[in-house]
């Protein structure tokens, strides 16, 4: 039997039943259908892009990534590929990939038959940014899995550190935030604790403080969206691990 998370804390055995893709994979199962939709449709407009840059990866023109990438979707929204959601595989990220690979190999003739722009929109695709974004993409010794999944842990960690400035903003503390984010992740920040400082009109003192703050609630946040996409908490610190290792 796996073991139980704990009861307490920001991943709660309550709170965690209640990601996205715990939702998903409950409505595989026949449980909370009404609510699968809407969970599979969020995890989907949030992570579009890796998947887009996989299909242009597989050397298929912009016009057709957007094309395939929407009738994914269509298809993932229609159920279509929940019955191949098993809790034993765990992570969202490796369904997805899984399924989109599946869908390029054998539904490819059918879909590209659909007049563009004739298809369903499930999500809007910011192509033009989609396209800015793979133009800058590292192209040495990338394979399109090694793509998807680099875009993966960028997308996730891009996603953390917006969180994580809406809640400075909200709390009036915009300029704060700008400030600190250097200190943030880097072991050697470019601008040092006192030229931090002296920027916000801080003593050193309380911007290492500040700066501990931001990076221990960074974590949390960056907990918590981990969780989204996998299936039980035992798998955060895992992913998490795997996520920075493909950056």
């Amino acid at each position: 039997m796996p073991q139980q998370p704990p009861t307490s804390g920001p991943f709660d055995a309550a709170g965690f039943a209640a990601t996205h893709w715990t939702v998903v994979l409950a409505a595989a199962g026949g449980e909370s259908p009404s609510r699968a939709g809407e969970a599979m449709a969020e995890l989907c407009r949030t992570y579009w892009y890796p998947l887009y840059a996989y299909v242009r990866r597989r050397k298929y023109e912009a016009h057709e990534a957007e094309d395939l990438t929407q009738e994914f979707f269509a298809r993932l929204m229609a159920k279509n590929y929940l019955a191949d959601a098993d809790r034993r595989k765990g992570k969202f990220r490796a369904f997805l990939l899984t399924a989109l690979k599946h869908f390029l190999a054998n539904e490819w003739d059918r879909s590209r038959s659909l007049k563009r722009g004739g298809g369903q929109v499930v999500i809007s695709l910011d192509t033009r940014t989609a396209e800015s974004r793979y133009g800058r993409e590292p192209f040495h010794n990338l394979t399109p899995e090694r793509l998807f999944e680099r875009q993966w842990a960028l997308t996730v960690l891009e996603r953390v550190l917006a969180g994580l400035q809406a809640e400075f903003a909200a709390e009036g503390k915009q300029t704060i935030f700008d400030g600190l984010k250097q200190l943030l992740t880097a072991d050697r920040p470019s601008a040092g604790y006192g030229q931090v400082a002296g920027e916000l009109g801080m003593t050193e003192g309380a911007v290492k403080t500040a700066a501990h703050r931001l990076r221990r609630r960074y974590r949390d946040l960056l907990r918590r969206e981990i969780a989204h996409t996998v299936a039980c908490p035992e798998e955060i610190d895992e992913e998490i691990r795997y996520l920075l290792s493909c950056l």
